[in-house]
């Protein structure tokens, strides 16, 4: 099977290793194992494959995220990236048509584009506030449709999808018999109102929903994610699943439930890290005038847009040859034009400032 270069992941591997100042990244602050309330028992816990599909306790947990879930509508996986490739695995063939709300994570087009099958992009513009056009959108999905793709709290923008607006594109898949896969990395991290929005699968029968331990609970490390949905298709992804998986690591599956068990002491630690990084980042903004951008309302990035003429990648090189600073250019997003900033990275503060002093190498335009 043929594929895309994976540009963001490409990117971050070659780049954000030798920055001093790593604003490439999406993660707030990685916990530690010392940062959980572990029991001396897991010393004793045999490392076997473990629970194939994940143990009883991580899925009950899961569980409690959602309003119309069982154990028996999850399954498990090597964090989102596995459960969504798992999802397009399971659900795609050649032919089929997909759209993919972009920006997004490159995997939302790129692997149905390599199972042959039409994918159509349907680019959020900055004038909506980075949020969908349901008119647009409409006309967009036919009847020939069978997936529509989201994020959401969207990557890289930080925009939030109303959950009333949520619903309009539910309402809208249904009448055309289509199916959701809504990547929920960032769910729990909204800015406004409540943290968590309505989850696609618990607002319609043939809505997917992927969640993840690295962003909204700090563990990356563990590598564990898991796909949400209807019975029958979580019996069709455990098929798929035999074939690439087995399980995640017992040991991962064990400090991901203990997480998920005290979410909200996380969440504390992890807000008081995004709403001061927020401040920050409109603070800088409101001061430099050779970038622009729409403050977030959910997830840890925001998408800028420079106002001087260098292509995204070249700017990034210069920059990070020049100050240690890494960011991610849009052009990696199929935004150029902008780049893509980390604002819960460690060194913000400063990071800003050289950004601000190089930009001014630039002809603001």
């Amino acid at each position: 099977m043929k594929i895309a270069d994976f540009k963001i992941e490409e990117w971050m591997n070659k780049y954000s290793a030798g920055a001093e100042y790593d604003l490439t990244t999406t993660c707030i602050a990685p916990l530690s194992i010392n940062d959980l309330p572990y029991s001396k028992e897991i010393f004793n816990v045999k490392l076997g494959y473990g629970d194939i599909e994940g143990s009883n306790r991580l899925k009950n947990n899961i569980k409690t995220l959602y309003k119309n879930q069982e154990p028996e509508n999850i399954t498990v996986t090597h964090g989102a990236i596995g459960a969504n490739q798992l999802v397009f695995l399971s659900l795609l063939e050649a032919g089929d048509e997909v759209v993919s709300v972009v920006p997004t994570y490159q995997q939302h087009y790129s692997i149905p584009e390599s199972l042959g099958c039409k994918v159509k992009l349907y680019f959020l513009k900055e004038e909506n506030n980075w949020l969908p056009d349901m008119e647009e959108l409409d006309r967009m999905i036919t009847a020939k449709t069978k997936l529509l793709c989201l994020n959401n709290p969207n990557n890289p923008t930080g925009s939030v999808i109303p959950d009333n607006k949520l619903k309009e594109i539910v309402q809208i898949t249904q009448n055309k018999n289509v199916w959701i896969l809504s990547d929920e990395v960032y769910r729990g991290l909204n800015l406004m109102g409540k943290p968590y929005s309505e989850s696609v699968a618990d607002l319609y029968e043939k809505g997917i929903s992927v969640g993840s331990m690295s962003k909204t609970y700090s563990l990356p490390g563990l590598r564990v994610g898991w796909i949400t949905g209807r019975v029958d298709l979580i019996n069709e992804i455990n098929h798929q699943r035999q074939y690439n998986t087995i399980s995640v690591s017992i040991l991962d599956d064990y400090f991901a439930s203990i997480a998920l068990e005290n979410r909200e002491r996380i969440a504390e630690r992890n807000f008081k890290i995004i709403r001061s990084g927020i401040n920050i980042l409109r603070n800088w903004l409101a001061e430099t005038p050779q970038f622009s951008g729409i403050i977030p309302t959910g997830g840890t990035t925001a998408l800028l847009k420079y106002h001087f003429d260098i292509p995204s990648r070249d700017f990034c090189r210069k920059l990070l040859q020049s100050e240690k600073v890494a960011l991610l250019p849009g052009e990696t997003l199929e935004m150029e034009g902008y780049v893509r900033l980390g604002f819960c990275a460690e060194n913000l503060e400063p990071a800003l400032q050289k950004i601000k002093c190089f930009a001014g190498n630039f002809r603001y335009s």
